[in-house]
């Protein structure tokens, strides 16, 4: 019982302060992505391929969650796009404290577009809100088919899935029938992108929605 209570006021706290960061991001009218995905699903991979076409009509900026290194972060910078590493040192998640603190290390007044890329976990960033507008779920072909099934909860709560190593596909006993009847039991409507950032492919579909989303009141680049 005990537990339970401590986690709930964890939550209750990180709510409130995820409300106070939505305030932060509508006041600078920016949108802000969640990316949560297993390690190896190519989250870093898929920023790498977006954020060269995303910042030619958008002003970006990237918060990286790690539990240790700036590698992500380093990787992001010299795509010349401002990356803010957060190490949390052991905590399997970000929360909305963590990310209001990298916030006063970006000029928000110039941003259009905040992407987070969430520590590497299906699990824990599911429950924890930073205020933003969308989750992202980023799943992948050497993963195998199951994850809909296996962790509900972030693609419940994920209004974007992006499928990635597409190209593994004839090299692997991945299904896509499975995949997709698990989406549609656990979210009808959650959008699945195809893609290989390998091979630069499939990413039309997913670069579309995000600019839809951010020129959905984004400011002039």
């Amino acid at each position: 019982m005990i537990r339970v209570k401590l986690g709930k006021n964890v939550l209750e706290a990180n709510d409130d302060m995820a409300g106070k960061l939505k305030e932060q991001y509508k006041k600078h009218n920016i949108k802000v992505i969640n990316l949560i995905g297993s390690p190896g699903s190519g989250k870093t991979s898929i920023l790498e391929r977006t954020l060269p076409e995303i910042s030619k009509k958008f002003n970006v900026a990237v918060i990286e969650g790690d539990i240790l290194t700036s590698r992500d972060a380093d990787r992001i910078k010299r795509l010349n796009v401002p990356a803010v590493q957060i190490q949390t040192g052991g905590s399997c998640h970000l929360d909305a404290g963590m990310v209001g603190r990298a916030l006063g290390k970006v000029e928000l007044s110039r941003l259009d577009l905040i992407i987070i890329e969430n520590v590497g976990n299906l699990v824990c960033p599911a429950c924890f809100d930073l205020g933003e507008d969308a989750k992202v779920v980023v799943a992948s072909v050497a993963e195998g088919s199951d994850k809909p099934a296996k962790y509900p909860v972030i693609f419940n709560r994920a209004k974007v899935c992006i499928l990635n190593k597409m190209d593994l596909l004839p090299y692997s006993n991945f299904s896509l029938d499975e995949f997709y009847k698990d989406i549609k039991h656990v979210n009808p409507g959650l959008r699945v992108f195809e893609v290989s950032s390998l091979k630069e492919q499939g990413l039309g579909g997913w670069l579309e929605w995000l600019e839809g989303l951010v020129a959905d009141g984004g400011k002039e680049n």
